[in-house]
């Protein structure tokens, strides 16, 4: 794996901050409510913060593209509507886990116990997708997710994981009709 960024390892641990400890994915977004989301209707891309994976920032910017197509908008590298960028980053989230035994400090005749503890390093991947408005140069919507990472896993089965992993921080955009 690629040493992390300053950048990256920023985002992680911001992206990290979400929950203490990551089982499923874990998603949010959120976005500029005075956007006219209607009017994109065409996309480029943007250098955000790859992950320095060549396989595995190709198969992002694959799956953004397929949702993104799904949802109606193009890909053109002349006068896009929006810049798609994304943020990625790979790392270990550490988690003690500890199981005592015995009275304790203070039990029956001053017995110390036992106590066993392990320190686990789960791999866990964080992305953000960012969508600017490309006229105004202004940020309209972004959305982040969060997940365990099988590093054992088939290049097949990551290629299907990276694209749910998207398909899911991309589920609101555009975002509903806000009242």
């Amino acid at each position: 794996m690629k040493t992390l960024t300053t950048a990256s390892v920023v985002l992680l641990v911001t992206l990290l901050a979400v929950s203490a400890i990551v089982r499923a994915q874990q998603t949010s977004f959120d976005f500029d409510r005075t956007a006219e989301f209607s009017k994109f209707r065409t996309y480029a891309w943007k250098q955000g913060t790859p992950a320095g994976e060549h396989f595995f920032d190709r198969r992002i910017v694959s799956a953004i593209d397929e949702q993104l197509a799904a949802k109606g908008l193009t890909r053109s590298e002349t006068n896009p509507d929006l810049y798609v960028l994304y943020h990625a980053a790979l790392g270990l989230q550490k988690s003690i886990s500890g199981f005592g035994s015995g009275p304790g400090p203070y039990g029956w005749g001053g017995d110390l116990g036992h106590f066993d503890a392990r320190l686990n390093e789960i791999p866990v991947g964080g992305l953000a997708i960012d969508l600017v408005d490309a006229s105004k140069q202004e940020l309209v919507w972004r959305g982040v997710g969060v997940k365990e990472i099988d590093i054992q896993a088939a290049p097949d089965k990551r290629d299907a994981a990276i694209g749910k992993a998207i398909e899911k921080i991309l589920k609101n955009y555009p975002p509903k009709a806000h009242r």
